[in-house]
């Protein structure tokens, strides 16, 4: 009599799925990549005396940043429900919540997307900040000038150097067949252009300070011409809201006779007189005038956009490293989401057609996303708290 003998086969390894070992090692790989950036931030915050810690200043905003922590944990948890629905094979309620995940990630993005753009909109970008006063007044007559470039092309256009559009904008002033509206246009380029030279000058032989130049900055953003039951005036607004104005200018030759430098926030002018509500005063010649408001309208801000572009001057003390590792971080922690909404992406695509074969990858998906919340809850402290604290 034969007896036969089976004998188990033996299964080598780790008792979890191929899938599953691969994501634990990738996100191993992971764990060795943020470590990396997190430890060189550690090591250039504590090595930076002087770090910018002022939200202000970095416009870092912490409870945009909270808000997306809140939102971050909230799609774990949808992760973990689906999962768990995809387990009791109750395929419906498991896409449900992956959409809600997809969702939620998506919110995310848009907040670091408005965060980004706050960035972008003060040029709080790598290799953009200037660290030192001379460095920030560089900067503002470097924009000035780009931006007097563009408005001269779009006056001028053509491929001719600046100086030669100079000359034709001016010889197109003094012609008779330039229409009215054209030649003020025209006008207002000029009266820029030569408060831009005297800027540059005095910067050149550093006679102006860093406060100076903001101020002078200011105040030709808030010359406007407006509107009055005399005629059209020249004028700057006061913090008050009053109205200064600079006066008709003369031009002889391309010169104006009258300085036009707009009233600032260190004016003060003990004739100025008191208002009562639903007046205005204006300042014409050193003489003021006051004048019930619905006699008075602002018609436009002249410089206020072609100064758009000009951002205002703020020397931030290792501005650069900072940004360079806020970006570096922060978008490698964004490019991580948009994978992981992929991921939940291809699932989703399935909608009706999900089944138990999607098991191990939703489950996969997870760990990947669970890892991802885990990055940011130590971004979060590292760049938004501690350098408050």
């Amino acid at each position: 009599m034969s007896h036969s003998h089976h004998t188990p086969t033996v299964k080598m390894g780790l008792p979890i799925p191929n899938s599953k070992l691969g994501m634990w090692l990738f996100l191993g790989t992971e764990i060795m990549f943020f470590t990396a950036f997190i430890g060189s931030y550690i090591v250039l915050y504590f090595g930076s005396p002087g770090w910018p810690t002022d939200t202000h200043v970095t416009h870092i905003n912490v409870i945009a940043g909270g808000i997306n922590t809140f939102v971050l944990i909230c799609s774990s948890y949808a992760v973990v429900v689906a999962h768990e629905a995809m387990g009791q094979r109750n395929f419906k309620r498991a896409w449900a919540w992956l959409a809600g995940t997809f969702v939620l990630a998506c919110v995310f993005l848009g907040i670091k997307g408005l965060e980004y753009k706050g960035k972008f909109d003060h040029d709080i970008l790598p290799g953009h900040i200037a660290e030192t006063d001379q460095q920030a007044i560089d900067k503002v007559v470097n924009e000035m000038n780009l931006a007097l470039d563009d408005w001269l092309n779009e006056l001028i256009p053509g491929e001719e150097p600046p100086h030669a559009k100079r000359i034709a904008l001016i010889e197109e002033i003094e012609s008779d067949e330039t229409d009215e509206s054209r030649k003020e246009t025209l006008k207002d380029f000029r009266r820029l252009d030569r408060q831009f030279n005297q800027l540059r000058d005095e910067v050149v032989d550093n006679k102006l300070t860093l406060p100076q130049v903001t101020h002078r900055l200011e105040d030709l953003r808030h010359i406007a011409y407006i509107e009055t039951i005399s005629g059209k005036v020249m004028v700057g607004v006061f913090d008050d809201g009053t109205l200064g104005a600079h006066g008709h200018e003369e031009e002889d030759h391309g010169e104006a006779h009258s300085e036009t430098h707009a009233p600032g926030a260190g004016d003060t002018d003990p004739d100025r007189p008191q208002l009562a509500e639903g007046q205005v005063a204006i300042r014409t010649d050193g003489e003021w005038t006051t004048l019930p408001a619905d006699q008075v309208t602002t018609k436009y801000f002249l410089y206020q956009d072609v100064l758009s572009s000009v951002h205002h001057p703020q020397p931030i003390l290792y501005g650069n490293i900072f940004a360079s590792t806020y970006f570096l971080m922060t978008g490698f922690h964004a490019i991580h989401v948009l994978v992981g909404m992929i991921l939940f992406g291809l699932v989703l695509m399935q909608g009706p057609r999900l089944n138990e074969q999607w098991t191990d990858w939703v489950e996969n998906s997870g760990l990947y996303w669970h890892f991802v919340d885990l990055v940011w809850i130590f971004l979060f402290p590292l760049l938004y708290i501690i350098p408050g604290i």
